[in-house]
């Protein structure tokens, strides 16, 4: 007999009969447990034809690969063969019936999310079969809906779900799509009327061709425009605006270096220019202007795709400064010169030529050196030599022009006020900039790739056309207002750099909507603010350090843990919706998990779109009782980091995967939707188990319950100072006489 680990007890249906209680015993063949279900319900039709789906929820098919994946309970189907299935609907969408082809691809686009039936189907030429009925269809599409047959668009819209579902198990390559394919699809996103669906998917394909092939790439930034791209952003349809953004970004990030260059020439006009020319479009007024006023603006929310796909093109605009970040300054390079001579020009109101007038070498060198040491640079002689590291290399020597000549009063303003100081409090202009246009190039991380999990985008980058310029301005004002409210001195510049990076950081915390709103934010964060909220949270960190304290703490704080411990497990009772990833970041596809109310039992299943709330027990298919669970493994240690190439490259990927192990060899894999959500889970697992909760929330939950309680406790201690030690116990007294007689 078998042991008990090696049955699982399931319900199987068939049609036309009832429903069968039996165990399967999970060593035995599959093929040999088909055919015992087969034999018992005396079906004539051959076994080998026949296999076994889940009856519920994914409707995947069983093979001996998933078959481990079966749970206690599981509901079960027996029903027609993959391969058998595949054939039936290969022959079913060439049917000359309309409302036969129809109903075969709606099967389709259903059956194609299980990789058992997609490879069946895909071996039967059946991503040919759909490319040539794309290939054909807009001029049937075109006399069928003259002659009222919406039908035809309908089908449509299903042919192009069944195609990104098959494409989506990366079996089949992208570079075998002929142009005729690619020019069908990128004729959906160019018409002025189409079908939400079929626009939809046409988007979906195009970001996956850029995105996975480099031919294709240049094929489809030939067919596409920011002219029929456009009209698609100024609708109301979020989901349009984030597949034509998504299609946008996958351009950009594909486009060869010397395309983006073409980023710093705002003067093409580029409405009916290729794609491919990227930084020409995001250089340009009219598409910022209308995804700040179409998509950021006009959404009262915005979801996270969305704000995905923001951040990414935030991300993809700033990493065109790479190359003026990487670039040195050649000290013999005399146009790079002359930027440092219209520095001092504009500062100090001379001439270029008016030194060579007259006067000799010695005395006009002394003067260039006077006036570059009042303009804050650390090489007075040659400061060409203050640019030669990178980063931020030019960026930083852009930055400083940029100012000058759009805040020309406040740059004057700056520089003068320092140079005429006597009393080393003088705050150096050029170093500042130097300094600070780095420090921002490494809070908007320039150069880096996308996140591809991260929706930190700010609104307010999309405000202007030389955001990061007016960024800089903005900072570098603040950042010599620091400089006088902390009376700083040189020997002061790193503290002082410090601080206004926090005061930047904060700032941003709010994502605020606007340039200005960002200005205002910094006016309350002054250097005096900024010491009082570090005080506060040095009272909630780091006082309170005294040996009853300490002592104090460590009585309550297992208290402390109890609660976030039951914190953790009720969170995982309310359950999370995860996303399924893939090399296409985007996918529709969702998968929820919660644990049962008394803490025995985890309820999961696929879900056709994100819900909107928590997810009843019912409605979820597996189970995976928390006595089964053997190891909870994190980061490059899960089995799905390991076997996917692509994620595990991938730093924040592998920062918010985790996987349940159980039984001998089988695994639940997650990948959290954000940092959050990782700790809560891996929290409340540990917990389960009995192990130690040792995420970063858990420590900073621990540390902020524990100096509330305390402060709570000491209340009434308030401005009574305790001591450092106890105080000394006293001697023994003599006799024990002075007890009170009541007689």
């Amino acid at each position: 007999m078998p042991p008990p680990s090696d049955i699982v007890k399931v319900a199987i249906q068939w049609p036309g009969a009832y429903p069968k209680l039996m165990e399967i015993d999970q060593k035995k063949p599959l093929s040999a447990i088909i055919k015992e279900v087969s034999d018992g319900w005396s079906i004539i039709q051959n076994h080998e034809e026949l296999a076994l789906q889940y009856a519920e929820g994914s409707g995947f098919y069983i093979t001996e690969k998933n078959r481990n994946e079966i749970k206690n309970g599981a509901i079960l189907r027996l029903t027609a063969s993959p391969a058998l299935t595949a054939q039936q609907l290969h022959d079913r969408i060439q049917s000359s019936s309309m409302d036969v082809k129809l109903e075969a691809l709606k099967d389709l686009a259903k059956y194609s999310r299980d990789i058992t039936f997609a490879q069946e189907f895909i071996n039967l030429d059946g991503i040919y079969l759909l490319t040539q009925m794309v290939e054909s269809g807009t001029e049937r599409y075109q006399k069928l809906q003259k002659i009222m047959k919406p039908c035809f668009g309908e089908m449509l819209s299903y042919t192009l779900t069944a195609f990104v579902e098959l494409m989506d198990h990366g079996i089949v390559s992208w570079d075998t799509f002929s142009v005729a394919f690619i020019k069908k699809i990128a004729s959906y996103v160019n018409k002025s009327a189409m079908d939400v669906s079929i626009l939809q998917r046409s988007l979906a394909i195009l970001e996956s061709m850029v995105l996975n092939s480099h031919d294709l790439y240049q094929k489809v930034a030939q067919e596409i425009t920011i002219g029929q791209l456009i009209p698609h952003l100024q609708g109301t349809d979020q989901e349009i605006q984030t597949y034509t953004i998504a299609v946008i970004n996958a351009l950009f990030l594909k486009a060869p270096d010397d395309k983006r260059q073409h980023y710093i020439e705002d003067s093409i006009d580029i409405l009916d220019f290729p794609l491919s020319e990227m930084a020409n479009i995001l250089a340009q007024k009219q598409l910022r202007s209308i995804i700040l006023t179409h998509v950021i603006r006009a959404q009262r929310t915005i979801n996270n795709e969305m704000a995905h796909q923001l951040y990414v093109l935030q991300v993809l605009t700033f990493n065109l400064l790479e190359d003026r970040m990487m670039t040195k300054m050649d000290p013999q390079d005399q146009a790079q010169r002359d930027i440092i001579f219209e520095l001092r020009r504009i500062a100090f109101d001379v001439e270029p030529d008016q030194n060579n007038l007259g006067g000799s070498i010695e005395k006009r060198k002394s003067m260039y050196t006077r006036d570059y040491k009042k303009l804050g640079f650390t090489n007075n002689v040659n400061p060409a030599l203050d640019f030669t590291h990178t980063p931020p290399g030019m960026l930083a020597l852009d930055n400083m022009l940029y100012f000058a000549k759009h805040h020309q009063d406040a740059y004057i303003r700056i520089v003068l006020e320092n140079s005429s100081r006597e009393d080393k409090h003088e705050c150096p202009f050029g170093r500042s900039s130097i300094e600070l246009t780095k420090m921002l190039c490494e809070i908007l991380k320039v150069g880096e790739l996308p996140s591809e999990t991260c929706n930190d985008f700010h609104p307010m980058f999309f405000t202007h056309d030389r955001a990061f310029e007016e960024f800089f301005c903005i900072c570098i004002q603040l950042l010599n207002k620091t400089w006088k409210e902390m009376r700083a001195t040189s020997e002061d510049f790193n503290k002082v750099m410090q601080v206004v990076k926090e005061q930047i950081m904060r700032a941003l915390t709010n994502k605020p909507s606007s340039l200005d709103q960002f200005k205002s934010r910094l006016q309350n964060l002054s250097y005096t603010e900024i010491l009082k909220i570090r005080q506060s949270e040095r009272m909630n960190q780091e006082d309170f350090q005294s040996r009853p304290i300490l002592e104090l703490k460590e009585k309550i704080q297992p208290e402390i843990l109890e609660l976030i411990k039951q914190q953790r497990l009720n969170r995982l009772v309310e359950g999370t919706c995860f996303r399924k990833l893939n090399s296409r970041r985007r996918q529709d596809k969702f998968w929820y998990c919660r644990l049962s109310p008394n803490h025995k039992v985890l309820h999961y299943g696929d879900l056709e779109e994100s819900p909107q709330g928590e997810v009843p027990h019912d409605n979820l298919q597996d189970k995976l009782p928390v006595a089964d669970i053997k190891a909870i493994l994190t980061g490059k240690d899960c089995p799905h980091m390991k076997e996917k190439g692509a994620l595990k490259q991938n730093k924040e990927v592998l920062e918010l995967a985790f996987s349940i192990m159980y039984d001998s060899n089988c695994q639940l894999n997650f990948i959290a939707p954000d940092k959050h959500e990782y700790c809560i889970w891996t929290d409340g697992l540990n917990a389960l188990l009995g192990k130690e909760m040792i995420s970063d929330q858990t420590r900073t939950d621990l540390d902020t319950l524990l100096s509330m309680e305390i402060k709570l406790r000491l209340l009434d201690l308030e401005n009574i100072q305790i001591p450092d030690a106890p105080p000394p116990i006293p001697k023994e007294p003599s006799n024990y006489d002075f007890v009170y007689d009541c007689n």
